[in-house]
């Protein structure tokens, strides 16, 4: 299945129909899935459907999705592209705060590199950029590491064109992960300037909700006259925006993971 073609992320080349796997934890991102075999189950069919693509983050659990890729996925198919993500901590149910030290950040990876079972991770992405730490301390660990080899490319996530940009003077960045969806557009300026600058743009949340694809909203009229489903005509949406564009649909249904394949 082609799923929307290829998308170089620096050296890392992608399908860029991918997998996020925030889904596979449980309520409030916390803890583990109430299925932790068919979580598994999942992963292994985004290999057999072509998705090369997956991204985690340790927070999504914490560290219960990393441990969850190792288990269903270990010893990895040599194409399999694992993002991953770091700068967050959390203490319950739904509540994330940032942490960006560059100790905090560095011991992260480590943990990530330990549960994955990996000498290297594919993509690191900055989770958030602590306002409380000097974002160049953030964007130097991040060098850091690539420098290292303990990471192969970086990435950052929730960040405006000025905060790339300062980011680049430090750190090469190939991708950027921010909420966006046909519905939620207020990062329409990073899509562009990631297109300008050939940077992979990876919109979370990328299936939206509200009035827009509500029942008898204009996508549902729109999904019943081409036969297709909502999500499906969103993940299209996001594909024809951008060439840079990757989207990253998450759940924790089958049924609906081969669905999204089918918007490519």
């Amino acid at each position: 299945m082609t799923l929307g073609g290829t998308f170089q992320l620096g050296i890392l080349n992608v399908q860029r129909l991918g997998f996020g796997t925030m889904q596979l934890t449980g309520p409030g991102v916390w803890g583990a899935p109430n299925d932790r075999d068919g979580a598994r189950k999942i992963l292994r069919r985004c290999i057999e459907l072509g998705i090369n693509l997956i991204d985690t983050a340790d927070s999504y659990g914490p560290n219960v999705v990393e441990e969850l890729i190792h288990e269903a996925l270990h010893p990895y198919p040599e194409t399999l592209i694992i993002a991953t993500k770091a700068g967050l901590t959390r203490s319950g149910p739904d509540r994330w705060e940032p942490r960006g030290n560059p100790d905090y950040l560095r011991q992260q990876c480590e943990g990530s590199l330990r549960r994955l079972g990996v000498d290297q991770i594919d993509l690191f992405q900055l989770h958030r950029i602590d306002p409380h730490v000097d974002a160049d301390e953030q964007f130097g660990l991040l060098k850091a590491l690539r420098d290292e080899g303990r990471v192969r490319e970086v990435g950052l996530s929730e960040v405006s064109v000025t905060q790339i940009d300062a980011a680049r003077r430090i750190v090469p960045i190939v991708s950027v992960q921010n909420l966006y969806n046909i519905a939620q557009r207020d990062a329409d300026d990073v899509v562009d300037y990631c297109q300008l600058q050939g940077i992979g743009f990876i919109p979370w949340f990328p299936l939206g909700n509200g009035k827009f694809s509500a029942t008898g909203g204009p996508l549902e009229a729109m999904a019943a006259e081409l036969g297709v489903t909502v999500p499906q005509i969103s993940l299209a949406w996001l594909l024809r925006r951008s060439p840079v564009i990757l989207p990253i649909p998450g759940t924790s249904s089958l049924q609906h993971l081969e669905d999204n394949c089918e918007a490519a």
